[in-house]
């Protein structure tokens, strides 16, 4: 903890942390006497404790630390001789004492370079050695208190050799930290112009600084916090210029990687554009932190919504809801079948999709989104995504393609129609496993569709288009990938086209003949345990 402006003094029970292996708390301002205790530090290889207000005696304590490799004490108040005891450590390769009051004779202590100069008392009594640096061959102090001319030129030279190959060592470093910063940031980075134009979408992003986020912020108040997910926190921003943002700090420690879910984030959103999804404005990189900057979306997420009522009337009105349906499909479609290379998703549901002031939907979250070309089918990786929302095919081969994400789309259905979550939603004889799908197929085969609409809706909403956008759900979450609608045909049943002869043909395939020859079970709870797969109700990402 270096120039942090510590003050007070050292405490004796640093001693507790016997695991220490370092201590740096140079530039503070920390006061009083070094603690004895610090030599039951057995581990300590380091102790840099210089530009500070210590003072007092050398503790001879600091003879016990037999790993001891640097100690540095220099630009202090300390008072004292030097501890005879450090004489006696054998691994020292650098001791400064410059720069405070000690006194008395040096003693001989085998350290590579040793520092003692600005200590007047103490030159007085080592004159010969000058009080500057002194090396182990010329610590032998002659009888006579006199050292040959020999001795001095090769002292001089050797004091000349290393300090030159200091010099140039620490340039050599310097021109690496330089080259390698650089090359860093041309891998990571595209061309980013510091005067971006926010008007311009495409492919420029302005780069933020960490001050003007940290300013945005509010140093990352908790007050600002919009929520939560498995890869960071999201905060509520204000620009200097008043533009109201969302700031996605990532975790360092996220399980999937924060440099990698960052550059997917980054180079996917800025190849998506389109009003249904969500744009990326900006990003902010340095050596610990990685933040992405969205615009801010007044109406938080569907999720969020559902829940909310005014006045004893939800939020989302069953016109809204078809809205938000819309839209959604209208930026999932995009991602599948006009954006090249396609994007599929990943992880679609009403948490990840946001809602701006007019109540438009927006696709959000792309942090486990995947790039695939438009040759290739699918794309396989280890499972990600929400339990609940994760279609078969994913769960037991890892293999996800834009079904995939039809699958997600049709469960944010059920979603919108039901005001529940996909699952542990609420457990009844009917849904013992607490699976959304599981029992809107049951009451669909019932014919009891009412009991699926959200009650908070207090039957105010239209019976036709219930009717129709259960089938589409149920059409989206056939367990078989190939039986599913794409994208592009779910927007035209939702708009009115095709759903009658599409339902009809889904009737002749699903058939119980058809699942035992796929070896489909008949619950999508059944198929979960099926798979092995260990899983909780568990936000792998998040709303922002």
């Amino acid at each position: 903890m270096p120039g942090q402006n510590l003050s007070g003094t050292l405490s004796p029970a640093i001693e507790n942390l016997s695991n220490l292996q370092s201590i740096m708390l140079q530039d503070n301002a920390i006061s009083g006497s070094i603690p004895g205790a610090i030599g039951k530090l057995r581990k300590l290889q380091t102790l840099d404790l210089s530009g500070n207000k210590f003072s007092g005696a050398l503790p001879s304590s600091l003879g016990d630390l037999n790993n001891l490799n640097l100690l540095r004490l220099n630009n202090n108040s300390l008072t004292g001789p030097v501890p005879h005891s450090l004489s006696e450590l054998g691994s020292l390769t650098l001791v400064d004492l410059s720069y405070n009051n000690l006194s008395g004779l040096l003693p001989k202590i085998s350290a590579r370079t040793f520092k003692v100069i600005g200590n007047p008392l103490l030159c007085e009594h080592n004159s010969e050695n000058g009080c500057s640096v002194v090396y182990p061959e010329p610590l032998a102090f002659p009888p006579n208190g006199e050292s040959s001319s020999d001795d001095k030129s090769r002292r001089l030279a050797i004091a000349l050799g290393t300090s030159f190959g200091a010099v140039l060592l620490l340039i050599l470093v310097v021109v690496f930290l330089i080259w390698w910063r650089i090359r860093k940031n041309k891998q990571i980075f595209f061309d980013v112009n510091d005067q971006f134009d926010p008007e311009i979408c495409l492919g420029h992003l302005r780069r933020f600084t960490f001050k003007e986020l940290r300013a945005a912020t509010d140093n990352f108040h908790v007050k600002n916090i919009l929520g939560k997910g498995g890869f960071g926190i999201v905060y509520k921003g204000l620009l200097t210029d008043g533009t109201v943002v969302a700031v996605k700090k990532l975790k360092d420690d996220s399980n999937f990687g924060g440099e990698v879910q960052f550059q997917t984030e980054v180079e996917t959103i800025s190849l998506a554009v389109h009003r249904n999804l969500l744009r990326l404005w900006g990003f902010c990189s340095t050596e610990n932190e990685r933040i992405l900057v969205y615009p801010f979306m007044a109406n938080g997420s569907v999720a969020c919504k559902l829940r909310d009522q005014i006045h004893g009337k939800p939020v989302l009105d069953w016109s809204r809801r078809k809205n938000i349906a819309l839209g959604t499909a209208r930026g999932l479609l995009y991602l599948h079948e006009q954006s090249d290379p396609k994007i599929i998703h990943r992880d679609v549901k009403a948490a990840n999709i946001l809602l701006d002031e007019d109540f438009e939907a927006v696709v959000g979250d792309f942090g486990l989104a995947k790039l695939l070309d438009h040759r290739d089918s699918h794309v396989t990786t280890a499972v990600r995504g929400t339990v609940g929302h994760i279609a078969p095919e994913y769960l037991s081969t890892g293999q996800s393609s834009d079904k995939t994400d039809v699958f997600g789309f049709g469960i944010l259905l059920l979603e919108l129609i039901t005001g529940q979550k996909a699952l542990d939603f609420g457990k009844t004889a009917a849904n013992q496993k607490g699976v959304m799908l599981d029992w809107v197929k049951k009451l669909h085969q019932d014919g009891k569709l009412n009991l699926m609409v959200d009650k908070s809706l207090k039957n105010n909403f239209d019976r036709v288009e219930l009717e129709e956008m259960v089938q589409v759900a149920l059409l989206c979450t056939q367990f078989s990938p190939s039986n599913r609608p794409k994208m592009s045909e779910v927007l035209r049943m939702l708009e009115g086209e095709g759903l009658v002869e599409r339902w009809e043909a889904s009737q002749n395939i699903e058939t119980p003949k058809f699942r035992a020859q796929e070896s489909f079970p008949k619950r999508y709870a059944d198929y979960i345990e099926e798979t092995s797969l260990v899983f909780e109700a568990m936000e792998l990402s998040g709303p922002r």
